[in-house]
């Protein structure tokens, strides 16, 4: 009977896994780098992109500012995300029931 055990377990652990999930999808990170704003939601897809200069002298140090500005959502996004997961995983490596 330990077979049932380990899926109810296996069941238990896909469903808080969905849970964060949803939970992912509605936290939502910022960062601003020069004229750029990126917002990024926990499952780290982009919700929106500013540029509030008003006209654009540097293309190059623009799109620097976008690549640093997602870099840095990016990470926000992950940390939440594997904050997260502790809560399923007690904080192990993995600590997937199967």
């Amino acid at each position: 009977m330990a077979m049932f055990g380990k899926a109810k377990e296996q069941y238990e652990f896909v469903k808080k896994a969905r849970e964060i999930q949803k939970k992912l999808r509605s936290e939502i990170v910022e960062a601003e780098k020069g004229d750029v704003k990126v917002r990024m939601n926990g499952e780290m897809k982009i919700q929106s992109v500013e540029i509030t200069a008003e006209q654009v002298n540097d293309i190059g140090q623009l799109e620097k500012d976008i690549k640093e500005a997602v870099d840095s959502a990016t990470d926000q996004a992950q940390k939440i995300a594997a904050n997260m997961m502790k809560e399923i995983t007690g904080g192990m490596g993995g600590g997937m029931p199967f």
